[in-house]
């Protein structure tokens, strides 16, 4: 494990573009940004469970969106990506960095708002490894992943990509109304070449075939 004395602060990040196979990350821009994801997160063929566990959402209006909208991109702290298709150019979904603590060298991802044209494909995992690359590119030692202890999805999400479970901070926040105990996990600076070997062999041309991946991540993460 690192050890602090021979540490030196992260650098904070600064949501310059980052290319994928699948995907390109930009920061959030909603005036080239915002009607992909209005139709993607919002409309007719979005995620209906998408926004349970998040502190913000469903938007009934558009302006109540491009508020939201508006005020993430101005945020640095979560700070914002969007998620772009290569295939078809289309913004699928939000995601960011957030809990920045150079000083510490801790960084989290979250605020995660993927379209339904994202999920069931390798779009979405190459963007939590996109961004956990560059977080551990910066000089941080921890990589984090909280959620709602009642969302089963996004604690199966947090395990596949290779966080570790830390343990429940009961009765941590109220959203929406309703208690939430939050589920912590991490990776940390020393598990991270294997985390991303294993992302790196999913991610490959290999791995990603016409009629689907040959191997899963934890198989690829963790290979005989």
């Amino acid at each position: 494990m690192s050890q602090p004395s021979n540490w030196k602060p992260a650098t904070a990040p600064q949501a310059e573009p980052i290319e994928g196979r699948f995907i390109r990350l930009e920061k959030l821009d909603p005036a080239r940004h915002g009607d992909d994801l209005w139709d993607v997160l919002q409309g007719p063929e979005a995620d209906p469970t998408l926004w349970d566990y998040l502190p913000y959402g469903p938007f009934s209006e558009r302006a109540s969106f491009d508020r939201w909208l508006d005020g993430n991109a101005a945020s640095r702290d979560p700070l914002f990506y969007s998620v772009i298709d290569r295939a078809s150019g289309q913004v699928q979904g939000i995601l960011s960095l957030m809990s920045i603590v150079p000083d510490h060298g801790r960084i989290e991802i979250g605020h995660i708002a993927f379209a339904g044209a994202m999920q069931r494909t390798p779009k979405g995992s190459e963007a939590v490894y996109l961004l956990g690359k560059l977080g551990f590119a910066l000089g941080n030692r921890r990589l984090e992943w909280k959620c709602n202890n009642a969302n089963a999805r996004s604690k199966r999400a947090a395990e596949r990509f290779g966080f570790v479970f830390e343990g429940v901070f009961r009765q941590h926040m109220v959203i929406k109304g309703q208690n939430r105990d939050t589920a912590w996990y991490s990776i940390t600076d020393d598990e991270w070449p294997t985390v991303a070997a294993g992302f790196e062999r999913w991610l490959s041309a290999d791995n990603q075939r016409p009629e689907g991946q040959a191997q899963t991540l934890e198989a690829c993460r963790n290979p005989s």
